[in-house]
């Protein structure tokens, strides 16, 4: 039997609204935007390139973790889901991730979900083609307000899959409620999720904040951005990259400062930035294995197994129950 992957798009991408989004936070007392906002297609290419930099180890980390752990994280999720369970990948980009743990897991059903489904198609027809048998559907959602999804596509405990750090770009009031959508998703199943871990502020913030500069120019391109959206007139030049760890809220803030007083104007709007008035771009939590365990917890899941690197700087948590 050879299927033909599904493609659902729920989330509407609406020019006005992300405008008046991107409006609201320029014009608030203390400047911020939503890091969706860094991703538009040069967005998009710049993080790929710094998941590779040597700096940047959440990825290369997580991966090595799977590799060294893959064979006791498998047996761990089958006996949570049940042999061939249906896997549903949170943010799945090309779904690299997710297909390295096919041969572990041998899903029946592969459900990727990211904002738009043009993103997953070429990803899901190159999968269909190595596992003919397979059930595959992409979902456009924005799952980062309600992570819910078409009836009949989850029949049966699941394996939801939340790879890479992406938990930590919420807050931790906001990531509990994710992580309860998710166990209500699973349906008895159980959620795979990749967190990154506390660790030395140096190599949090380097991190960051890398040699070749890559991070610093994925930034300031949010800038390019809102021009393109607002029609705002930002000038690259007058902004700085800042990347700073917050110990009291465990987390990691990336900023653009203005190098000297600049004022931004688009259409009925204007803002005044005062010299090293900064824009608040992204938050990314970082979590001690007990205080991600405890959140795991009160998300309502019983049970949690996790495997770590042996510098301890990533963890790798399976949530069941």
């Amino acid at each position: 039997m050879h299927n033909t992957p599904q493609f659902i798009q729920l989330h509407q991408a609406d020019h006005a609204s992300l405008a008046a989004e991107a409006t609201a936070g320029l014009l608030a007392p203390a400047a911020a935007v939503s890091p969706k906002f860094f991703y538009d297609a040069l967005g998009s290419r710049l993080f790929d390139v710094i998941t590779e930099l040597p700096e940047y180890y959440p990825t290369r980390t997580e991966a090595a973790i799977v590799d060294q752990h893959g064979p006791a994280i498998a047996q761990a999720v089958l006996s949570a889901c049940g042999s061939a369970p249906v896997m549903v990948d949170l943010g799945a980009g090309n779904c690299a991730k997710a297909a390295r743990l096919f041969p572990l897991l041998e899903p029946r059903r592969y459900v990727a979900v990211d904002i738009s489904v043009d993103y997953l198609r070429q990803a899901l027809h190159d999968l269909q083609r190595r596992h003919p048998a397979m059930g595959l559907a992409g979902v456009g959602l924005d799952f980062s307000s309600q992570l819910q999804l078409p009836a009949g596509l989850v029949d049966g405990p699941a394996l939801v899959f939340y790879p890479g750090s992406s938990i930590g770009n919420f807050s931790p009031d906001a990531a509990l409620q994710l992580l309860r959508q998710a166990r209500t998703l699973a349906a008895g199943g159980a959620m795979l999720i990749g967190v990154d871990l506390v660790k030395p502020v140096a190599q949090l913030e380097a991190a960051y904040d890398d040699a070749l500069g890559v991070t610093a120019a994925f930034n300031l391109n949010l800038l390019n951005h809102l021009n393109r959206l607002l029609g705002s007139d930002f000038q690259l030049r007058d902004w700085r990259h800042v990347a700073l760890f917050d110990a009291v809220q465990s987390r990691i803030e990336m900023h653009l400062a203005a190098r000297q007083a600049t004022t931004v104007r688009w259409p009925g709007s204007v803002r005044v930035f005062a010299a090293g008035e900064r824009i608040h771009t992204e938050n990314s939590y970082k979590w001690t294995p007990a205080a991600f365990t405890a959140l795991l917890h009160r998300a309502g899941f019983a049970q949690v197994q996790h495997w770590t690197d042996p510098q301890g700087w990533f963890g790798v948590c399976l949530a069941s129950g």
